[in-house]
């Protein structure tokens, strides 16, 4: 039995060790706004944060997380309102919105670890994102306005 926390709620996970943390949170809990992209961790549209860390649940088996606390977007603010997500409406960033969860889960690790990061920071933080329609500068605009936000 793995015992985990997520979103602040205690869960027992008694299946396959080896089952990727994206499907737990998809399949078993519900929590469909981790998406899946490439399942081989590069792409970012499955992001989430373990014990506080950005991490790609598609490529993190479940035998990994005993004792861990496991945040999506889901949980990442009780009324969607933390500064990455109001930045995000505001900047008007999705276009088709399959990255975007990834997109944010990344961007607000960034600030947690730089609260006001330089533009190299951001690319360097969010390299790893994929964003097929191409929303890079409103993504950038979007970091740098929650950065604000939270100075």
């Amino acid at each position: 039995m793995i015992h985990l926390k997520v979103n602040g709620a205690s869960k027992a996970f008694s299946g396959d060790p080896e089952m990727p943390l994206l499907w737990y949170l998809r399949d078993e809990l519900l929590l469909t706004g981790s998406k899946f992209g490439c399942g081989i961790g590069i792409c970012g549209a499955c992001t989430v944060h373990v014990n506080g860390q950005p991490v790609r649940s598609c490529v993190v088996a479940m035998s990994s997380l005993a004792g861990k606390e496991v945040i999506t977007i889901e949980g990442l603010s009780l009324h969607a309102d933390h500064p990455v997500q109001l930045a995000w409406a505001q900047i008007n960033v999705p276009q088709c919105g399959y990255c975007q969860s990834g997109q944010i889960m990344q961007a607000a690790a960034l600030l947690k670890s730089k609260p006001n990061p330089t533009a190299h920071d951001i690319d360097e933080a969010m390299q790893g994102n994929i964003c097929r329609c191409g929303t890079y500068q409103r993504i950038r605009e979007a970091i740098k306005a929650a950065a604000e936000v939270k100075a």
